[in-house]
């Protein structure tokens, strides 16, 4: 005969609710300051002053609700859900938590898993609940089509403003300028900077030659650093503003919702604005400088009589890798070591062959700074000299064409 033993259910512990709450804002601006600081105050009141719950925190965040990255606050509250710390979380509104739909429907089906409900106050609607999900769903996509049409309407009139040549004044942390009243205005000392550099540079110093000698004269960055990084200096002889001009659209956002910027490679339309600003450098100058920049840059010639540049960069090593040029096609020399001597040769040659660069001669390194040291009166070969000295050396079939500074004149050594 079976027999029945009857297990009664347990009484469940009665046990306060662990609330917390989210909220935010999508900018920084004194207006969304004072809306988040009432949010705060009054999600706290209110899970304070219920006698079943206990309040975990009030998790905020200042930005756009369409992207995760940079949402501490999230990210602090889904880690203690996580822990198990989190019963129940109060959301002001779906689009606050996310405007990305998919990204929403990770947050509320991650808590679902945990048997957290997510309240949205504003639409009254529970993600706990299954039959729910379609109707967040739907708010959400019209939350995210909401955020493509402020993302378009901003765009035009950021088109609007560049067919105008209205620029941007509002310059932050931008070497040898700063706004005034809404003008952009000249910082003197730094404008001194500037100059100093893209002088520099038309001497014959590298990006890294430039950088040392900032630092070791106790010049700070804009931002107040110590050490200087070469892609700043390259970006600012590059930069058309310095010659007191200004190229609008350089990039653009290529999806709202990443709101990531793509460089504008003719994409888009770009707006060339003249005398936009004072100048800190002469368009002579600085024209002279993206000419010098060309040349250093290795290029490889084609057959189709094409220019392009090669893999290799300018060498910021060795001094001579700057100065040795292909008198015949243009390129610049690199250093090899060829039988155990060190050799300088064409770069188009030793990509292309000797076909495309037939008369481009191999210069031994101990030979052309024996020569350099013999012509600038030096027992050694002092690079140091050579650099103060020499613009650019230009390499022919039977003879070498040396730049020198001082003067602009034009040296030539047969061999």
């Amino acid at each position: 005969m079976k027999k029945i033993r009857y297990i009664p259910a347990k009484t469940i512990e009665y046990r306060k609710l662990r609330v917390a709450a989210y909220c935010g804002v999508s900018t920084s601006g004194p207006v969304q300051f004072g809306s988040l600081e009432i949010q705060i105050e009054t999600y706290t009141n209110m899970i304070e002053s219920c006698s079943d719950w206990i309040l975990v925190g009030v998790f905020y965040d200042i930005g756009s609700g369409l992207r995760r990255t940079g949402r501490t606050g999230l990210d602090d509250l889904l880690r203690k859900a996580k822990r198990g710390k989190i019963d129940y979380i109060i959301a002001k509104s779906i689009s606050r938590v996310s405007r990305d739909t998919l990204e929403l429907l990770k947050i509320i089906r991650f808590l679902r898993e945990r048997g957290i409900n997510m309240h949205f106050e504003n639409e009254n609607l529970d993600s706990i609940k299954q039959e729910k999900e379609f109707e967040i769903t739907l708010r959400s996509m019209l939350a995210q089509d909401e955020s493509r049409n402020i993302s378009e309407n901003i765009q035009w009139g950021f088109q609007r403003k560049f067919e105008k040549g209205d620029i941007f004044k509002k310059y932050k942390n931008f070497m040898g300028y700063s706004c005034v009243d809404g003008e952009i205005v000249v910082v003197p000392e730094q404008a001194e900077v500037v100059r100093k550099i893209f002088g520099l540079y038309l001497q014959g110093l590298t990006l890294g030659q430039i950088k040392m000698y900032l630092e070791s004269m106790d010049i700070k960055t804009v931002t107040g650093k110590d050490q200087w990084d070469t892609t700043t200096i390259q970006k600012m002889l590059k930069n058309e503003k310095y010659m007191g001009d200004t190229l609008l659209q350089k990039t653009f956002a290529e999806d709202f919702m990443t709101g990531k910027k793509v460089k504008n490679n003719g994409q888009r339309t770009q707006y060339f604005v003249s005398e936009s600003h004072p100048a800190l450098v002469t368009a002579e100058v600085f024209g002279r400088v993206q000419e010098e920049m060309a040349k250093r840059s290795r290029v490889v010639h084609h057959e189709d009589g094409t220019v392009s540049p090669s893999d290799s960069k300018y060498n910021g090593k060795y001094l001579l890798g700057n100065l040795l040029a292909c008198g015949d096609c243009g390129a610049s020399y690199r250093r090899r070591t060829e039988r155990g001597k060190v050799v300088w040769r064409c770069a188009t040659r030793i990509e292309k062959g000797k076909e495309l660069c037939a008369t481009s001669p191999t210069i031994n390194d101990e030979w052309i700074k024996r020569k350099l040291a013999d012509l600038f009166v030096s027992e050694v070969y002092d690079e140091n000299i050579v650099m103060e000295k020499v613009v650019s050396i230009s390499i022919h079939h039977n003879h070498l064409v040396i730049k020198i500074k001082s003067d602009e004149n034009h040296m030539i050594i047969s061999y």
